[in-house]
């Protein structure tokens, strides 16, 4: 993968693992090369718990991709979740020695860095680390502190914390898939990414994604992401629900659940029935909607109001905090019949479905645009715009495009933010990387 602004997206899911090679168009969109999915088999709740089948279930999604694509995949950006993750608020502060100089790049990387020496828990690791807002000399609410005068620079931070086994057990997936892991991102803020538009963020927003292992939530509100959640549900608690109530295979169940299912029973009328053929010549069963509908319905309930404990947690209640643009839901399970509406019912906020065609291409394949793809999308555009990012601040052989950029920075450097936003990210995310890289090495 010679070309610099094309990136691979690895969603590594509870029941589909997604590989998707895109790159930016020349109106800044992103346009989708080649995609590859496979059974996920080896994953639970959002965890690896077969190394082999995983490997084999990435191997396959890949290379999928790659024969659609016609492009060798060597690196990857994978989107990381489960049960495990967690997230903290925490505010932390340096004190400048030489308060007549501006604040610049280094003391937030100073800032960051302490942050990240916060002790966890034994066996957890800090996988983000996000600034919310500034404090310089006591003066709050500072958006970006850099270029400003100041002795005390005090921050308050969301911190991302997971467990290092299934961290270090998915580098380990796709080291033995022959793949590099050139980045990690949280899931939910992959999917943001991929859904939300910039008004909603500001205005505040809840994106929940429900996957088949579990639903991610994260919060933005002033543009800014507020909190983070991973709730141990999904879609695939449903259809075990239903395999349990009506008695059938796994697999009837899963195609009941999205040919028929419904999260509002009140739609179905009592004489509406499904009948399902018998295993192996015995009778076939038959199935009515209104049941099967108050069988998905009673699980999907104790999903939301789970999820929206959470957003009461990050306190959606205060006049200050209230997300304005209400819930924007995506992933697989959003595409469940009438979930929109119980969700607002039960909520009392709006509500949306997300498909992740925010920044795709126009003419992007309609199957891409569904919600089941919002994560994959997501990662390869956080990796697109990280590319860009770095190109454009260290002045890479990108094409003469990204010099151009170099030089317009270099000519804007008084206006310091231009020039060294771009510069942070990619030491923080290098950092990571160089970090991970070497826990992985000392893993084997």
């Amino acid at each position: 993968m010679e070309n610099d602004n094309i990136a691979v997206g690895l969603d590594i899911g509870t029941t589909k693992i997604v590989a998707m090679i895109g790159k930016t168009n020349e109106y800044g969109k992103m346009e989708i090369l080649g995609i590859g999915k496979s059974k996920s088999l080896g994953v639970h709740r959002g965890v690896v718990n077969n190394i082999t089948q995983t490997i084999q279930s990435i191997q396959q999604a890949v290379q999928d991709a790659e024969t659609s694509s016609g492009i060798k995949i060597q690196d990857v950006v994978v989107g990381i979740a489960g049960q495990h993750i967690r997230s903290l608020q925490h505010s932390d502060y340096i004190t400048r020695g030489n308060s007549d100089e501006v604040i610049d790049e280094e003391d937030i990387d100073r800032l960051c860095n302490q942050v990240h020496k916060l002790v966890m828990l034994p066996g957890e690791e800090i996988l983000h680390v996000l600034p919310q807002d500034f404090k310089v000399d006591g003066q709050a609410e500072v958006k970006e502190p850099i270029g400003m005068y100041g002795g005390r620079l005090e921050a308050n931070f969301h911190v991302v914390v997971g467990q290092v086994s299934s961290i270090r057990n998915v580098g380990r997936c796709i080291k033995s898939a022959g793949l590099e892991l050139s980045a990690i991102t949280l899931e939910p803020l992959a999917s943001a990414q991929a859904v939300l538009s910039q008004e909603e963020k500001e205005a505040g927003v809840a994106l929940i994604d429900i996957g088949g292992g579990t639903s991610d939530l994260a919060i933005f509100k002033d543009g800014i992401i507020r909190h983070t959640a991973v709730i141990p549900f999904g879609g695939n608690v449903i259809t075990d629900d239903i395999k349990e109530g009506c008695s059938i295979i796994e697999k009837q169940a899963e195609l009941l659940k999205i040919k028929f299912g419904s999260a509002w029973p009140g739609e179905n009328k009592d004489n509406e029935i499904v009948s399902i053929p018998g295993l192996r010549g015995r009778e076939p069963k038959e199935i009515t909607l209104k049941n099967l509908s108050k069988i998905i319905h009673a699980r999907v309930v104790e999903i939301i109001e789970q999820i929206y404990l959470e957003i009461k947690n990050y306190g959606h209640e205060e006049q200050k905090k209230k997300l304005i643009a209400g819930i924007v839901l995506t992933g697989g399970g959003a595409q469940l019949q009438h979930l929109k509406q119980l969700v607002e019912y039960i909520t009392g906020m709006d509500t949306r479905i997300g498909y992740p065609n925010e920044h795709l291409a126009g003419d992007s394949d309609s199957e891409t645009t569904s919600p089941l793809y919002a994560t994959a999308v997501g990662l390869v555009l956080n990796s697109l715009q990280n590319n860009e990012k770095f190109s454009s601040a260290k002045g890479y052989d990108a094409g003469e495009e990204n010099a151009v950029i170099a030089e317009e920075n270099e000519v804007v450097t008084d206006n310091e933010i231009t020039d060294e936003e771009p510069k942070e990210r990619k030491r923080f995310f290098d950092k990571w990387a160089e970090k991970f890289k070497e826990f992985l090495d000392n893993a084997e």
